[in-house]
């Protein structure tokens, strides 16, 4: 019934999806422990694969990370390279987080989206979501991100009232700057309170972690233009200022290489046939 609900269903395929690509991880994993434990008391003949997961717990790696080895750990994991103590952890939180989200099946207030094995399909979700309410095409919505004020996930802020046409969600690290605790401009995205802007890091400060995002879903414009990264909307004060910067630096570069090409020798003639002696 839950997948019946407009505003639901999609994000209760996701959960859906997750938990079988989660459960699927742990039946391999217990299998294979059993495996080992019966093969290191003498009830089974030790396999390759014994010896594989055996040999990456005595060097603490996730069993398969190796490309020969035959464990199937790995194959069923999310992308990580982790040890495998840091990762046996992780798993345990992404483990809590989806019996927290499968008891009610409820959007989540604040998502950890980087504990998904694919967060792309949260976001398609939202997407879906929102076109289902607006009776927009999914082909013709995109997603915009919004940087919060917000950086706890149990803050009130965030529990009392869900987003408009959004979710939250929180994990996300920034390398080579960072994002102010108190910034100076701000806005609101309807009730959700936003705004700052990068600034320099600080010294040993290599993965800052960002505040809130509120991920939101908005129709396609016909002046935007998609690109790998998105879409291109040609804001005046921030992307064609860029655009004419780049413009700049790249006419002088050319310039710069005609200019040294025209003064440079011309390279000597090279023999057509080199005779070995």
């Amino acid at each position: 019934p839950l997948l019946e609900i407009l505003e639901l269903g999609p994000f209760v395929v996701v959960a859906l999806q997750e938990c079988t690509r989660m459960n699927a991880l742990l039946s391999e994993m217990r299998r294979t422990l059993v495996e080992l434990d019966k093969g290191l008391k003498g009830q089974l003949n030790m396999s390759d694969a014994m010896e594989d997961l055996s040999i990456a717990f005595r060097i603490n790696q996730w069993p398969g990370r190796n490309p020969f080895a035959q464990c199937a750990w790995e194959k069923l994991a999310w992308p990580s390279l982790k040890s495998l103590s840091s990762q046996f952890s992780d798993m345990l939180k992404r483990v809590a987080m989806l019996v927290e989200w499968t008891e009610t099946l409820q959007r989540p207030e604040c998502l950890w989206l980087p504990g998904l094995f694919n967060p792309t399909a949260y976001l398609t979700a939202v997407m879906q979501v929102t076109g289902r309410m607006t009776g927009e095409a999914l082909d013709k919505t995109t997603t915009e991100t919004h940087v919060t004020l917000m950086r706890n996930p149990k803050d009130e802020r965030v529990t009392s009232q869900q987003p408009e046409n959004g979710v939250y969600v929180y994990g996300l690290y920034i390398e080579g700057a960072r994002w102010p605790e108190e910034p100076e401009e701000t806005y609101d995205v309807g009730h959700t309170p936003c705004g700052g802007n990068l600034v320099d890091s600080r010294l040993k400060e290599l993965l800052p972690l960002m505040p809130i995002m509120y991920v939101k879903a908005v129709p396609v414009l016909s002046t935007w233009e998609a690109s790998a990264v998105g879409y291109m909307r040609y804001t005046a004060d921030i992307y064609e200022v860029r655009w004419v910067h780049l413009s700049l630096v790249s006419l002088s570069r050319s310039l710069s290489r005609q200019r040294t090409l025209r003064h440079a020798r011309p390279p000597p003639s090279l023999p057509r046939s080199v005779r070995c002696m």
